[in-house]
């Protein structure tokens, strides 16, 4: 059975070594909801406009960047996930993708 092919990311393979990491991930989700939780704090014990105002950039540009790392963190389970997806029972139903794998093969025995 031949390998599925694997997701692109910026124009080559899917390669998880060469993204961000889990941990990456948890120190910008730990400094995410430390940001929204000391924005509005900000403004209610009156600090600077500036420097609440620079607290919400701050907070939207890490969001921002909590999202994309998320993003290819999923794209990495998917891809992982799609290369080992068979049924664990010997009796299971075929999977789609066994379904899609045998109609691909006749289509090419008939043509």
């Amino acid at each position: 059975m031949s390998q599925p092919e694997m997701p692109e990311y910026k124009g080559a393979p899917l390669d998880g070594e060469r993204g961000p990491g889990l941990g990456c991930f948890w120190i910008q989700v730990v400094l995410l909801v430390g940001l929204l939780v000391l924005t509005p704090l900000s403004v209610v014990w009156a600090w600077p406009s500036m420097v609440s105002a620079a607290l919400l950039i701050l907070s939207l540009a890490l969001l921002f960047f909590v999202g994309q790392t998320m993003i290819f963190l999923l794209r990495l389970v998917a891809a992982d996930r799609r290369s080992r997806r068979r049924p664990m029972a010997p009796t299971a139903r075929p999977t789609v993708g066994d379904l899609e794998d045998t109609s691909h093969k006749e289509d090419a025995g008939a043509g």
